[in-house]
């Protein structure tokens, strides 16, 4: 009996032995799990962030987008405006510079010394081209030209630095967007994979 008693008294000690091991071995992978656990819910909140920050730059893009369209419409209903005014100011001085202008070279003509029968005939005395008007006119006329230009020009410039800073800001988006999207695509398979096991 003493034999059965030591032996199973040893078998008692190996076997509580093996239960701490075992016990021991649960509480590490109880750990594990739950570490595990933590993770992956910490992986789903990023996502959840990723997402909305993902779906706040597409809006954000899209508000862009549409602002972008009615500026590009405002600049070309302007620029039309502008070429349009400008067209007609200059076209109205060719008229005068020519009306007036053609005063100048018939006064030349009839004072010069050609011969009798290249003479002009008299101007009427009721007829007198005001040049000192036609020359303010012509003034006022050249500084309405003179804005028209600037003003174009200034659209001009305003569009070219409008449609370069849009199309920096979509670039860094894309490349936002992108990254973002390759966040949430290996964050959710590291989730999936640690939910498994």
């Amino acid at each position: 009996e003493a034999t059965e008693k030591a032996y199973c008294d040893e078998q008692m000690a190996k076997t509580e032995e093996k239960k701490g091991e075992l016990e021991s071995d649960i509480s590490k992978l109880t750990a594990k799990l739950d570490q595990s656990i933590s993770k992956s819910a910490g992986l789903k909140s990023e996502v959840k962030e990723l997402q909305a920050a993902l779906a706040a730059l597409m809006k954000q893009q899209a508000e862009m987008d549409k602002i972008r369209q009615e500026t590009h419409s405002d600049y070309l209903e302007a620029k039309t405006d502008l070429e349009s005014g400008l067209a007609g100011v200059r076209k109205a001085l060719g008229v005068l510079r020519e009306y007036y202008g053609s005063a100048a070279a018939a006064m030349l003509q009839s004072s010069s010394s050609v011969g009798d029968d290249m003479k002009q005939p008299a101007m009427p005395e009721a007829h007198e081209k005001a040049t000192g008007a036609g020359s303010s006119i012509i003034g006022i006329l050249e500084v309405v030209e003179s804005d028209f230009a600037k003003s174009l020009a200034t659209e001009e410039t305003t569009e070219d630095d409008a449609a370069a800073e849009y199309e920096k800001i979509s670039q860094e988006n894309k490349v936002t967007k992108t990254l973002k999207e390759q966040d949430v695509k290996y964050k959710t398979a590291e989730a999936k994979s640690l939910d498994k096991a």
